[in-house]
Order: structure tokens, then sequence, then C-alpha cells
């Protein structure tokens, strides 16, 4: 058996995902808030600790799965909420900002690799970063600032892994700018909330915006063709 576990797989690229690997004979585990699939569970990543106990409820019986041939983690639910200057942010919705895109997304990591690091099984965590985590993005201070942490945390797994027995690989990757509802939430963002918000309704215009399952389709042969963790990717280099 080969086995997907994915966060944020409701829409968009997470769902792009879905298809792909559904279609490549992965059995698949979905974890978000809408939980939309027969092989979705409700969790809530503005609550991380219920993240981690769903994951761990989840993924550790199948652990011992006899034939298990491989496990792919993706890491993909994330939001921008709050947009627009720090000194406008209430403090309750910052910190649900950061519970969803950086402690929730580390915790369902670590969980997931928790319940596999001892399976002998070819095993890849991918975390999805984004160009905010290498450039400041104004009125996205939380989450330039969840990317780049996020970035840092998989180069120093990256490195823990490789006192392993059974290791995981794990990779950053950058799908690019896509045509997604993230794209259409920034689009309807004001000027005085994200000032480069005319550039996002360039690309839309011009028509820049690639689709999720081209990145979906992507993303999946990094996964495959990895050999090593630790490097940062970016998937419209695969299209």
């Amino acid at each position: 058996m080969k086995l997907v576990v994915i966060s944020g797989g409701s829409r968009g690229l997470g769902a792009a995902l879905c298809q792909q690997y559904a279609k490549a004979g992965f059995a698949l585990i979905e974890f978000s808030r809408s939980a939309p699939h027969p092989f979705s569970v409700a969790c809530d990543f503005a609550e991380p600790l219920q993240v981690a106990r769903k994951v761990a409820e989840n993924l550790r019986p199948l652990a011992s799965t006899a034939g298990l041939e491989e496990v792919v983690i993706i890491s993909n639910a994330a939001m921008l909420s709050p947009m627009g200057p720090v000194s406008r942010n209430d403090p309750a919705a910052v910190q649900a900002n950061l519970n969803a895109n950086f402690t929730a997304a580390i915790l369902f990591m670590s969980e997931a690799i928790r319940a596999f690091q001892e399976t002998p099984a070819r095993k890849t965590v991918v975390s999805l970063s984004s160009g905010a985590a290498t450039k400041g993005y104004a009125g996205w201070s939380l989450y330039c600032a969840a990317k780049a942490g996020l970035d840092n945390f998989m180069r120093a797994l990256a490195l823990e892994q490789t006192s392993e027995a059974h290791p995981v690989y794990a990779l950053i990757i950058d799908p690019g700018i896509m045509d997604t509802g993230m794209q259409a939430d920034i689009r309807a963002s004001s000027p005085a909330d994200f000032p480069t918000v005319e550039r996002f309704h360039g690309l839309h215009r011009d028509g820049a915006l690639r689709q999720p399952a081209q990145i979906a389709s992507a993303i999946r042969r990094i996964v495959a063709e990895a050999q090593t963790g630790g490097e940062r990717f970016v998937a419209a280099e695969f299209v």
C-alpha cells in the first residue's frame, strides 16, 4: 500500500493533490476543517493541539500495516487573514493565523512523522512554501513569518533525519502562483491592506496563473524523484 497524508485538501492545490495521488493508486487521509472527502478527518488548524491529537489517533494504527511501501506527508493548510499593517491586526486574529500557519503545521508534520518513523518504507514529508518565505510583503507579515519559519524547520528536520534508522525525506516546495481561491482573496484585498495587489490583478488578466492540477503533477514528480532531504524546490520549474 502507498499512502498520502495531506492537510488542507478540501480545495485548490490540496484538492488537486488528492486527485493526483488517488489516480496514482495511493490511499489518502486528508485533514481539514470542512472534511469534504470520504477519506477526510475533520479538525480545525486554528486549534493546533486538536490537530496533533487527530493526526496521532488516525495515523498510529496504520504504522504497522503489512506491505506499506511508501508514505507521503504534505503540509498544505494555510490562511492569509488577517492581512494589513501589524498596527491594525487584532491580537486574537494574529494568534489564529500563527496557530494555523505555523504551530499546527509543525504539529501535523511532527505527529505524522512520529507515527511512521520506525516504518521501513520510503517516506517523504513536504512543506508547501511560498515566495513569501524568502521575501517580505507589506500586509503579509504573518504569512511571511510562518512560511519562513517553516522553511528553516524543514532544514533542521532534514538534518535530524540523517541519524534515523528509517529516515524521512524532508522537502520544501514552493508551488508558485496559481489560480486558486486564495488568489481570489488576494485580488479582493484593498491596496491599504496589501499595497502590491495590482500585480496580482495583472497576473490574472494576463493569464499568468498556473492551474492547480499542473502544480500538483509537478509536486508529485518532485516527491517521486527526491533522493535526499533539506532541498527547496520551485514546482513551476517542473511543469
